[in-house]
């Protein structure tokens, strides 16, 4: 479950808000667990360490300083440790402390950023990012709309996102005129990209797997990605990365895969 550990008044309201937001799993942010409101919890310690090894995902609504020295005995890895969020108690500002990549807190406190209106702030050199989410799809020529909307809904659930979180939907150029990948992008208002195999060629590196089969087909090793991680680097203009590698059903594959905007630097 999503404990949320305020300290102040102030910090109490703002978990209060959280908690509401994501009670019955309404809100995608809170990856459909239950939220409880823990106000000044005793023993602060025994009751913090003791969720965390649980493996409870963690709000604090506190000082960065006090969560790192109680949680510093219990840490393991970045594998095992459950995501772990702090907040000011304005709301203002979402910091992702541990397991941020692996344990999914970076994409959680984006998340968390976006419904706040908050600024999201990752410990690299540009600090203020907000994220933008691409689809990359590839499928059997004439597929059933069925198969590639259904697909990417599951994708999209297994990594708490809606379709409002999607930027664009991304394809190889001999894609651009899939009729049902064009539905799906116009049913949902979302650009429909397609690229060449020599545009996607540079995202082999960040590839999670490559096929032979596909790079004798189409020139390079994966559609699905290289099309969601190209977009997400168009878009953002920075480094992309997957959020989620590569899922198929019998005639469809589909990738999400982000990047992250600046928007200290947007601001005039």
């Amino acid at each position: 479950m999503i404990r949320i550990i305020a300290l102040t008044p102030a910090g109490e309201q703002l978990a209060k808000k959280l908690q509401a937001r994501w009670s019955n799993g309404n809100s995608s942010d809170g990856n459909g667990l239950e939220a409880s409101v823990e106000y000044k919890p005793k023993p602060f310690a025994e009751f913090v360490q003791n969720a965390f090894q649980q493996g409870d995902w963690l709000v604090f609504i506190c000082a960065t300083g006090i969560v790192m020295r109680t949680l510093a005995p219990v840490l393991q890895d970045k594998y095992q440790d459950p995501p772990v969020l702090v907040l000011d108690e304005e709301g203002k500002f979402v910091i992702p402390l541990l397991s941020g990549h692996e344990g999914g807190a970076n994409e959680w406190g984006a998340q968390v950023a976006d419904r706040l209106g908050a600024q999201l702030v990752m410990t690299t050199a540009k600090p203020y990012l907000n994220p933008i989410y691409t689809l990359g799809m590839g499928c059997e020529r004439d597929c059933p709309l069925e198969f590639i909307e259904s697909l990417m809904l599951a994708a999209l659930e297994q990594k708490g996102l809606t379709p409002s979180d999607i930027y664009s939907l991304n394809s190889i150029d001999i894609k651009a005129d899939e009729t049902n990948l064009i539905a799906l992008a116009q049913k949902y208002h979302w650009d429909f990209n397609t690229y060449s195999a020599q545009e996607l060629a540079p995202m082999e590196s960040l590839l999670s797997t490559k096929s032979d089969y596909i790079f004798k087909t189409v020139g390079i090793y994966g559609v699905a990605e290289s099309a969601a991680l190209l977009a997400a680097q168009n878009e953002s203009g920075s480094e992309p990365e997957l959020v989620l590698n590569k899922i198929k059903n019998a005639k469809a594959t589909v990738a999400i895969a982000r990047g992250f905007v600046d928007t200290k630097k947007e601001a005039p």
